[in-house]
C-alpha cells in the first residue's frame, strides 16, 4: 500500500461533501453550532451539554480545576460551569470531545493505544499552551487552548480509517510525518470550520520550525509540544522524536530558569487542566 497516495484519497474524500466524522461526535458538533449562535443563552447551552454525560462531566471539570476555579469555590452543576467557563471555553471543550472520539471505537488494541496515547499527547500539549500563552508567549489563552485541543485531529482521524485499511498502522509513521499529517488535517480543519488563525498556527506546528524568542501561537504549540512529558505516538512511532535537538536550544537561547520557573509555578494548573481533559 502506497500510503501517501491513501493519505491524499483521504484528504480528497473530506473535500468533496460534508465530513462523515464519526456519529459519537455529533452531539458535541451540534454544540459547537449552538454557540455560534450570537443569540445562544446559558440555559440552552446548558441543556445542551447535559445531553451528553460525557462533555457535561468534563465541563463540571475544567469548571473546577485550577486555571478557572480561582475562588477555591467547587462547582456541581453544569449551568454554574458554564457560567464561569464562559462560550469561548465550552466551545473548545466540544471540540475536545470531538477530537477525541474522531477515532472512533477501537478495533484492536493496538489501534487502541495509539488513541490512547494520542490524547494523553494532547491533553498535556493543550495544558501547557494554555499556561505558557499566559505567562510567556502572551497571546490569547483561550485560543491556544482551543490549538492546542485540535493539533493532533488529523491524527485522530485517520486511526478512524485504519479500522478499515489496518496496513496504515503497519511499519512506522514516516510517510504521515513527511506529507500525510498536513494533508489531511488541512482538510478535517476544513470541514470542522476551524479560524484560519489557529489553522495557520497547526501549519507552523506541522512545519516544525520554533522561532526564537517563541511569540506566536505556532510558537506556542511548538513550545508546549517540546515541553510536553507524553510524546505523539504517531510522531515516535516514525523514528524521528518531535522537538529532536530542540531542548539544548531553548535552555541556551530562553534560558533553562525560565523554562524550569514556567513548569513549576504552573505544575498545579497543568495537572489540574489535563486531568480535566481526559475524556
Amino acid at each position: 500500500m502506497d500510503k501517501r497516495v491513501f493519505y491524499t484519497s483521504i484528504a480528497a474524500d473530506i473535500g468533496k461533501a460534508e465530513p462523515a466524522f464519526p456519529t459519537s461526535t455529533q452531539v458535541a458538533l451540534k454544540v459547537m453550532r449552538a454557540l455560534d449562535d450570537q443569540d445562544c443563552q446559558i440555559e440552552t447551552a446548558a441543556k445542551l451539554v447535559q445531553a451528553e454525560p460525557l462533555l457535561a462531566a468534563r465541563v463540571v471539570a475544567m469548571a473546577n480545576s485550577a486555571a478557572f476555579n480561582t475562588s477555591g469555590r467547587a462547582i456541581t452543576d453544569v449551568r454554574t460551569a458554564v457560567m464561569r467557563l464562559g462560550f469561548r471555553t465550552l466551545h473548545t471543550l466540544a471540540m475536545a470531545l470531538v477530537t477525541r472520539q474522531m477515532a472512533g471505537p477501537p478495533t484492536n488494541q493496538a489501534n487502541q493505544v495509539l488513541a490512547t496515547q494520542l490524547w494523553e499527547h494532547t491533553a498535556h500539549v493543550t495544558s501547557l499552551a494554555h499556561v505558557i500563552a499566559r505567562r510567556f508567549t502572551h497571546v490569547d489563552p483561550e485560543t491556544a487552548l482551543f490549538a492546542g485541543i485540535i493539533h493532533e485531529v488529523a491524527g485522530f482521524y485517520m486511526l478512524s480509517r485504519a479500522k478499515d485499511h489496518p496496513e496504515l498502522l503497519d511499519g512506522d509513521f514516516q510517510e504521515w510525518m513527511q506529507t500525510g499529517e498536513a494533508e489531511v488535517g488541512r482538510a478535517v480543519l476544513i470541514g470542522l470550520a476551524v479560524p484560519q488563525p489557529v489553522v495557520e498556527a497547526i501549519e507552523t506546528y506541522w512545519s516544525g520550525y520554533l522561532a526564537i524568542p517563541p511569540v506566536t501561537l505556532g510558537d506556542t504549540l511548538l513550545l508546549a509540544e517540546e515541553l510536553a512529558p507524553v510524546a505523539s505516538p504517531l510522531h515516535k512511532l516514525g523514528g524521528i522524536e518531535p522537538g529532536a535537538g530542540m531542548t539544548a536550544r531553548l535552555d541556551i537561547t530562553i534560558g533553562k530558569e525560565v523554562l524550569s520557573s514556567i513548569l513549576a509555578e504552573s505544575a498545579e494548573e497543568v495537572t489540574s487542566l489535563t486531568q480535566a481533559l481526559r475524556f
